[in-house]
């Protein structure tokens, strides 16, 4: 036993920043998915993730709130501005959308560059380490559960018709407008809880941790693992969070790795590695082999 506790001890000091990684990216790939299952390619995700943990940090360094309150506010601030700008762009869709979205993280960037007490291009530093352990653990459990509710629910249902056909949906009575800026809202609280839970473990954010290739990466954690349900976005999450530390002497390349994985992807596996139907038909054709 004190062995194995001697173990853990070595194995978690080692690996625990990536544990929690792994917890927050798949937050992050959850937080593209409700987007996406409303039909909505949005590359915002990374912004909200940065104006997530910068309004969490600030608060948590210049007030005496708790950092539950830090955290709620840094979901609540990208929810208020995912409000104001998803009235006008949710109008778009597909690379348009895509188009307008990336444009609003390259704004949010370059504003966090230029603001004083954002410390500019340094960033922020000595953010206090509060996230644990259990903290990632209880909002990506109440994030699944809550989204595996609103799957099954009315909205959920609303949201795959719009993703199929916008326009029928809208002549079956779906206020389309109104059910695509609620996704937007929601892919925006996510990522911002994801984003200030992040701050509060890596200790030092800047505008470069929220860029156009942190857009690409949350899509890729997504499509990856596949849209098709919950299980897929945290599946890719996960594996892409590992990834490097696999091929730590290829960090070089792993924007490129991430977008071969991409492409590869969608090439042969267009719903994602983790397709139920899939599994289902090969485990099905697998069952008369074994027989016989």
């Amino acid at each position: 036993m004190p062995e194995l506790m001697q173990w853990w001890e070595g194995f978690w000091s080692t690996y625990n920043t990536v544990v929690f990684s792994i917890g927050v990216n798949a937050m992050l790939a959850l937080s593209i998915y409700i987007t996406l299952s409303c039909g909505l390619l949005s590359l915002a995700n990374a912004a909200f993730m940065g104006i997530g943990a910068y309004t969490a940090s600030l608060i948590t360094m210049h007030t005496g709130l708790p950092f539950a309150a830090a955290l709620a506010l840094g979901g609540l601030l990208p929810a208020l501005v995912a409000v104001l700008i998803g009235m006008p762009t949710l109008r778009l869709s597909g690379v348009y959308l895509a188009m307008a979205t990336l444009g609003f993280g390259e704004v949010v960037r370059v504003i966090i560059l230029n603001l004083e007490f954002t410390g500019g291009p340094m960033g922020i530093n000595g953010i206090p380490q509060k996230t644990e352990f259990w903290h990632i653990l209880l909002l990506l459990g109440a994030t699944m559960y809550l989204l595996a509710r609103l799957r099954r629910s009315k909205v959920g249902r609303a949201f795959e018709a719009i993703k199929e056909d916008d326009i029928a949906a809208r002549l079956m009575g779906i206020d389309v407008a109104g059910h695509k800026l609620l996704a937007f809202v929601l892919g925006a609280v996510i990522a911002g809880l994801a984003g200030g839970l992040n701050a509060h473990y890596t200790f030092t954010i800047g505008p470069g941790n929220y860029a156009f290739e942190n857009a690409v990466e949350i899509l890729t954690m997504a499509v990856f693992g596949g849209t098709s349900n919950l299980i897929g976005p945290t599946i890719g999450a996960t594996i892409l969070t590992l990834l490097p530390e696999v091929l730590r002497n290829f960090k070089d390349f792993r924007l490129a790795a991430n977008g071969l994985i991409l492409v590869l992807v969608i090439l042969y596996l267009p719903k994602g590695i983790w397709d139920p139907r899939r599994i289902r038909s090969f485990w099905q054709k697998k069952a008369p082999d074994a027989a016989v």
